[in-house]
């Protein structure tokens, strides 16, 4: 009887809302199994196809998901990755290596970070703004110093490390994605730097007042969202064999819907990189379900816009309540 009991007032102790996006997942992933079972959706080789969809995008979550935490945005993390692939693809043309190219096209992706936290800490335009401007101007740069053209990658073995190689039949793309999750969840949850992320959202002002610099917060959020949308064009780079100016276009809707879909407030103060992994997850399973299943690229765009507006809806009811 008392373990009845004891089942019962953990059903109903259970916070369905904090849990909706690990529920989801196993809903999306189950309907998906079942409908396309014929169209091999659980094979290995889509399953693993998955997994490289996926783990571009939960990078720039885990940088995102700082952000947000201090209720600021960032648009520019798609941009990026296209100039930092064409920066480490050119640095790599020039001969450069891989390790002095990798820091070259994580600079890349820093400077771009630290910008766009001065301006939105120091000079006070809202992030928004800031970044909705970067993103394009990033952009721009990206199409600029080649013209448009891509850069081959003929280096085998930055090519195997970043992006294209198998370890054991996993894609190192999938050890990227734990290794950033892994260090990002413990800074977010075992750091002092974490915990003054989620007061400066939780309550700026109150957070100024106890002595946190909530600027200098802010600030090295970007940093780290720039800093990490840049490994993620470089993985896109190893992925693809080049840099190109169009990677990315369109990631920060994606990473944005994902990291909100994980549990994070849109308005700050609360979050998990847990949660947004395996919000991106349900993104990637949803964009290849919907590509299995037949449709068009502008059924799939159709698609992914309702779950970003349902995200957004789902993250603000959840704050008002």
């Amino acid at each position: 009887m008392q373990y009845k009991k004891d089942n019962k007032l953990a059903i109903k102790n259970f916070n369905w809302r904090q849990n909706i996006v690990y529920i989801a997942f196993v809903i999306v992933f189950l309907f998906f199994s079942i409908t396309l079972f014929d169209a091999g959706f659980l094979s290995k080789v889509n399953i693993l196809n998955i997994f490289r969809q996926t783990a571009i995008i939960a990078v720039m979550g885990v940088g995102m998901t700082f952000v947000i935490s201090t209720g600021e945005i960032d648009l520019s993390v798609g941009s990026i990755t296209a100039l930092s692939s064409l920066t480490t693809a050119l640095s790599l043309e020039a001969g450069y290596g891989i390790i002095l190219s990798s820091i070259i096209g994580l600079g890349t992706g820093l400077l771009i970070g630290l910008a766009n936290g001065f301006l939105t800490s120091s000079v006070g335009i809202p992030s928004f703004i800031v970044t909705l401007g970067m993103m394009e101007a990033v952009r721009g740069a990206a199409m600029w110093i080649t013209n448009t053209a891509p850069v081959p990658i003929m280096n085998e073995r930055y090519n195997f490390w970043f992006g294209s190689g198998n370890i054991l039949s996993i894609p190192v793309l999938l050890f990227w994605m734990l290794l950033i999750a892994i260090a990002g969840d413990l800074v977010y949850r075992k750091t002092v730097f974490g915990r003054y992320t989620l007061a400066t959202g939780g309550n700026e002002e109150a957070a100024r007042y106890t002595g946190i610099n909530t600027n200098r917060i802010k600030l090295l959020t970007f940093v780290l969202s720039g800093t990490l949308a840049g490994l993620a064009g470089m993985l896109y780079a190893g992925r693809m064999q080049s840099g190109r100016f169009s990677f990315g276009d369109g990631d920060e809707l994606n990473v944005i819907a994902a990291v909100i879909l994980g549990g994070t407030s849109l308005f700050g103060g609360k979050g998990t990189i847990v949660g947004t992994i395996f919000g991106a997850l349900i993104m990637g399973v949803i964009n290849n379900g919907l590509i299995l299943a037949g449709l068009e690229v502008s059924q799939q765009m159709m698609v992914s816009g309702f779950i970003i507006i349902l995200a957004v809806a789902f993250g603000s009811k959840k704050e008002k309540e």
